[in-house]
């Protein structure tokens, strides 16, 4: 009988080297240091969340500053936490945990340097930013006059003299440029931090964050927008030929259009061009802000307006302290970020509301919007920290505007804002182009922010940003400047949303999910007919199916809670081209002979 051979020097260290190596830790051990993050998560996120209230309530170097070091410390605590994660990565574990690791890891809106020092200034930088913006103004001239951005919107929504519009345009862009070295820093910290754990850029660990490989969600927002372009090339082709004759020195009948004549100061809704852009004239009224003006609504009454469609469906009312911790006007005296958001801060049902709240239809929508986020938090309240998400990002940014498809003009006159609900088909025709005007015409500045910014964590040179940032609006969005823009120019930083680092595909993605919803409850609802024509307001059936799905919050993987709401797994965008079928037939006649695209 044979013995075995003899083992090797090297075989033999390997062996000791392998008995004195720690053993792989038990899923137990996971278990645990799941439930102590999420116990400190609570602990931080109040804390942080408090910070930033106070920060873009009462803009100051102090708040600023205090802000920055209390969000350095969840930076901190973030980053330690995932690096600890990766101990776990071949350890079998129950779905639940796991889910969590993932989510820790990939659920990140900066992933902070290992350096105390870098994150440190990290954290600086973010706050510096978004001070930055809330403190900015735009002026015609050194002298004056010069306008917050609230007032701009109000400007731009009735403004229609092309040199006023243009020096605002161009007064509210010069002010974004000297945001431009702190964002290069902050390209270079957060890519850092996100390279430290594995991703190769902050761009590839946002598109981690979709339950998906990153170049399959870019592959799902171009699958998407391709089925949705051509709806948009039709209200783009129409909109510019309508505008070309009513402003001929201003609007080419070819090409792109110019941002700053759109009604908007980025282009994205131009739903205050309706009046000019109306398809039947003479027809009902369908703008409520002359009602809200007239009736003398407060911010406080629009909210509640809000909140009733809400618990129209069966949910609970929200809760005393929204109404007495909300910010709802700009306050007398101090800076604020006044860009419309929801906030759930000291606690996991502490919802609350920073908005400067104008008697205009538009902060009435936003108004539906914002609460939705609000009901989705408080409706996932009882889950661990980890799972206090959204299914994905633009389920949280989908659930308001859902309920806003119910706001029909028969809902309006229902609450004295309409005298009545127009019902012929062309006054459907004029109620689905004022709101195209808002939803449709947003569709590829929703899908290009991110891409820009995916370009940009990539390593694409400073001195491209912005021609980078005019290529995607002319190529995607059929948009061009009013004006040359230089390469020391950062236009995108006009945007609240870049210099507060907030990801941009979700507002795309919502676009698309909340007509898919809203055809799932309206189903729900036992409606029948069109899609355009159905309100869910009333539903305690739809309100069931709505609330299943919000308390899952982000515990099941998005296709998961989709199915839920719907019962299908894969975002759809024929439910938004179902609902605008009128329109679209209209603009394919009305553009027959014209030539369309840019």
């Amino acid at each position: 009988m044979l013995s075995d051979p003899p083992m090797t020097i090297a075989a033999v260290a390997a062996l000791l080297a392998a008995a004195s190596a720690p053993s792989a830790p038990a899923p137990e051990e996971a278990r645990a240091f799941v439930d102590r993050v999420n116990s400190q998560l609570d602990r931080l996120l109040e804390r942080s969340s408090t910070a930033d209230w106070i920060a873009q309530t009462y803009i100051t170097d102090d708040t600023e500053r205090n802000a920055a070091a209390v969000n350095e410390e969840l930076l901190a605590f973030q980053a330690s936490a995932v690096r600890e994660s990766m101990r776990f990565a071949a350890v079998p574990l129950d779905a639940r945990t796991r889910r969590m690791l993932d989510l820790l890891r990939t659920r990140l809106d900066v992933a902070a340097p290992a350096d105390a020092a870098k994150r440190a200034e990290l954290a600086s930088v973010v706050e510096k930013l978004q001070g930055m913006y809330g403190k900015n103004r735009a002026c015609e001239t050194p002298k004056g006059p010069c306008r917050t951005i609230d007032e701009l919107e109000e400007y731009f929504r009735t403004e229609r003299r092309e040199p006023k519009l243009r020096a605002a345009w161009e007064g509210w862009h010069a002010a974004a440029r000297p945001m431009k070295p702190l964002y290069e820093r902050f390209v270079a910290l957060s890519n850092e931090g996100a390279r430290e754990i594995g991703f190769a850029d902050t761009g590839d660990l946002w598109r981690s964050a979709w339950d998906g490989p990153p170049a399959a969600v870019e592959a799902e927002a171009e699958r998407l927008w391709q089925q949705l372009r051509p709806f948009y090339e039709q209200l783009h082709c129409h909109v510019r030929a309508r505008l070309a004759k009513l402003h001929p020195a201003n609007v080419r009948a070819e090409g792109p259009m110019p941002a700053h004549v759109l009604g908007n100061m980025w282009a994205q809704d131009w739903s205050n061009l309706y009046a000019e852009l109306e398809p039947f004239p003479g027809r009902a009224p369908l703008d409520v802000t002359p009602a809200l003006k007239a009736q003398k609504w407060t911010p406080q009454r629009m909210a509640k307006l809000a909140e009733a469609f809400f618990t129209s469906l069966g949910l609970d009312p929200l809760p005393a302290t929204f109404w007495e911790r909300s910010m709802f006007v700009r306050p007398p005296g101090r800076d604020v970020v006044c860009h419309a958001s929801a906030w759930t801060v000291a606690d996991p049902d502490d919802l609350r509301i920073k908005m400067c709240i104008r008697p205009v239809e538009e902060d009435l929508v936003t108004l539906h919007h914002e609460e939705g986020h609000l009901y989705y938090d408080h409706y996932y309240r009882t889950q661990p920290a980890l799972f206090r998400e959204g299914a994905n990002a633009g389920f949280h940014e989908a659930i308001g505007d859902t309920l806003g498809l119910s706001v029909t003009p028969g809902y309006l006159a229902q609450v004295g804002l309409l005298k009545a609900a127009p019902k012929d088909d062309r006054s459907v025709v004029n109620v689905q182009m004022k709101d195209a005007l808002s939803r449709v015409a947003f569709l590829p500045f929703g899908l290009l922010v991110d891409r820009w910014r995916w370009k940009v964590y990539s390593g694409a040179a400073p001195a491209t940003w912005n021609a980078e940032w005019w290529k995607l609006r002319r190529d995607l969005q059929g948009v061009a400047p009013p004006s040359p823009r230089g390469d020391d120019e950062f236009d995108p930083g006009a945007k609240y949303h870049v210099p507060a680092n907030t990801s941009y595909l979700r507002y795309f993605l919502a676009t698309v999910y909340q007509f898919q919803f809203h055809r799932a409850l309206c189903k729900a609802a036992g409606q029948t007919g069109p899609l355009h024509a159905c309100s869910i307001h009333g539903s305690r059936a739809a309100g069931e199916r709505l609330r299943a799905m919000l308390e899952l919050g982000a515990s099941r993987p998005w296709p998961d809670a989709l199915e839920a709401m719907t019962g299908q797994r894969q975002a759809d965008a024929s439910a938004l081209l179902d609902y605008y079928e009128p329109l679209r037939r209209w603009l394919e006649e009305q553009n027959r002979g014209r030539t369309c695209g840019w």
